[in-house]
């Protein structure tokens, strides 16, 4: 039994105590024994337990440490043995085993919670398919009344040279047109000023289905601030700051609402029933054209639906002039596309309008010539005095007796006589891409081939085209369905009586608003998605209302000539936009002398 435990576990103390009765060579002999012993098992320890996945010379075994996470190699080598001792303490040993586990201990990754976004039930209300409001709801706030309806009670002070107070009747309508030559519907047809937009649009707002007092579900939200109201008031004769006061106050009394604050005004829009070139003064100078709404930094947040918007600016949208014709009930519109379908047009083409003997750019004195000179061209002049171009039923009864409307530029890039013409279904024939197609792309088809004609300016300007020529080479089976696609836009492109809703057709409040929320749920789903495009180049507004959807990128277009930067480098205004606006009051004021 002592020579077992010698051998096995005899410890140096023990055998000193043993050596007074044993010889000196036995002494030695068990020494060397008790140091081979721990030799061996210190080999076997760290050779064989610690060295099974050692495949080479020299390898390495990572383990980790789960309560440090830190990877402690270990290396070992045929001649020596390295071990690195980490400094906190070390887990249980771990017992490499040959391919026993190839890959390592799996640490969990969790994605991060996702963000909460003011605006996630608006969008989340989309998804509910029971409530056929979902996705589609408005916020009106409740402005003070000195933003709209105290414009209405001082409706004398709205213009110069026109009361319109009359105008602002039946809901911003105006008078009833008598049908007396029959060129009308007997209802639904209206004496509408060009700029009554403001009042209508609103008006219209009140009947629209999915209102809600909940701002926190609403798809967007509507200011009905009469904007083009406002600024008609003090364009002439007064200092920059009036000009400018109800803007200021209006922004001011915006981002003190809580409805603000969820996305700085991104999800605001209101209506102005004017040209853009009304709101973007360049300067402080006092006789610089019109406000600054449309550059103060809450107004560029917001979006704004005029009659013209500007191609360099992101902050506006086209929508339709105001027509005559005003239909409460899905058959008066039916029953008008059905008569239009039906009209002899024995004019090949027509044009009502005034030269602009100022403007060396314009060709309208062409126009005008070669209407005078064609055997089946009719021209409608309106010049100073009384005109029977200031006539509704004159400028209908013409428009629908034409196959062709001649619509080039007015005093700006568009005109009321071109919705006014394609109502009467006639095609209409554009001279510059501004006056229609990168203006109304909320309402008009984006193949403007299958509506209209378009003739480049320079064709009339440099080369003196013959207009009848363009258009006698156009097939007769063409032209009836460029008059068909005509006659099918009608209802979007008319107001419907605000004091009633139409059944099933979709009129054009009903396409502008649904426009604007399908822009306000984009522009919130890249916000989530964190997909904001940083490249987007505001001065190529016009080309970005071009694309299709899902597109992202503009490049050289061939009507880049026609939206040339202007001389002054802004790409906002111009001179020339600014002059365009007075010379559409000038005109307001000859035709109401």
């Amino acid at each position: 039994m002592q020579r077992r435990r010698s051998v096995t576990g005899v410890l140096p103390g023990q055998m000193e105590k043993a050596g007074s009765k044993n010889q000196n060579s036995r002494l030695c002999c068990l020494a060397f024994l008790s140091a081979f012993l721990w030799f061996f098992l210190l080999y076997f320890h760290f050779v064989f337990l610690r060295g099974d996945n050692s495949n080479a010379n020299t390898s390495t075994t990572q383990f980790v440490d789960h309560h440090t996470t830190t990877l402690t190699p270990v290396i070992h080598e045929s001649t020596s043995i390295h071990v690195n001792v980490p400094e906190v303490k070390p887990p249980p040993r771990k017992i490499g085993l040959p391919n026993s586990n190839p890959n390592p201990v799996e640490i969990k990754s969790y994605p991060p919670p996702p963000k909460s976004f003011p605006f996630s039930k608006a969008l989340t209300s989309g998804d509910n398919k029971s409530d056929p409001c979902g996705g589609r709801y408005i916020y009106v706030h409740d402005l003070p009344s000195r933003f709209n309806e105290d414009m209405l009670k001082e409706c004398k002070s709205l213009s110069l040279w026109t009361n319109m107070c009359k105008f602002t009747t039946n809901a911003g309508l105006g008078p009833p047109l008598e049908n007396v030559e029959g060129v009308f519907s007997d209802t639904g047809w209206y004496a509408t000023n060009q700029f009554a937009v403001d009042v209508i649009f609103s008006n219209r707002m009140k009947q629209y289905e999915c209102l809600t007092n909940d701002s926190s579900v609403a798809a967007a939200i509507f200011v009905p601030f009469y904007a083009g109201f406002d600024i008609a008031r003090y364009l002439w004769g007064y200092n920059i700051s009036r000009r400018d006061a109800a803007s200021l106050d209006l922004v001011d009394w915006l981002m003190k609402r809580p409805e603000w604050s969820i996305m700085n005004g991104q999800d605001h829009f209101l209506v102005a029933g004017r040209i853009t070139w009304d709101f973007r003064r360049l300067s402080e100078e006092e006789s610089d054209w019109g406000s600054k709404l449309l550059f103060l930094p809450a107004a560029k947040n917001m979006s704004m639906l005029v009659v013209e918007s500007s191609p360099w600016n992101a902050n506006d949208f086209g929508i339709p002039y105001p027509t005559y014709f005003h239909p409460a009930k899905d058959a008066d519109v039916f029953n008008w596309q059905k008569r239009m379908r039906g009209l002899e047009r024995k004019w090949l083409f027509s044009f009502a309008g005034a030269p602009r003997p100022g403007n060396v750019k314009s060709i309208r004195g062409q126009l005008i010539e070669q209407c005078r000179s064609s055997p089946v061209g009719k021209l409608l002049e309106c010049d100073f005095g009384e005109s029977k171009c200031h006539s509704p039923s004159s400028i209908m009864q013409m428009f629908q007796s034409s196959q062709f409307c001649l619509q080039p530029q007015g005093d700006s890039y568009t005109r009321r006589s071109a919705f006014d013409s394609m109502l009467a279904g006639c095609i209409p024939v554009f001279f510059h891409p501004g006056s229609a197609y990168t203006q109304y792309t909320w309402h008009l088809p984006k193949n403007y081939t299958k509506y209209s004609v378009f003739i480049p300016e320079d064709d009339i300007r440099k080369k003196n085209m013959s207009i009848e020529q363009i258009l006698r080479q156009i097939p007769p089976e063409q032209e009836k369905l460029m008059r068909e696609e005509v006659i099918n836009l009608i209802p979007s492109l008319v107001y419907a009586d605000p004091r009633s809703k139409l059944e099933t057709l979709k009129d054009a409040f009903d396409v502008a608003v649904q426009a604007v929320i399908n822009k306000v749920t984009h522009l919130r789903k890249d916000i989530i998605n964190d997909n904001i495009d940083k490249n987007f180049i505001e001065e190529n507004s016009w080309k970005y209302a071009l694309l299709d959807e899902g597109k992202h990128e503009v490049g050289p277009h061939e009507w880049d000539p026609f939206f040339s930067k202007p001389k002054d480098g802004s790409g906002d205004s111009s001179d020339s936009s600014a002059a365009a606006a007075k010379n559409s009051w000038k005109n307001e004021q000859r035709k109401w002398k």
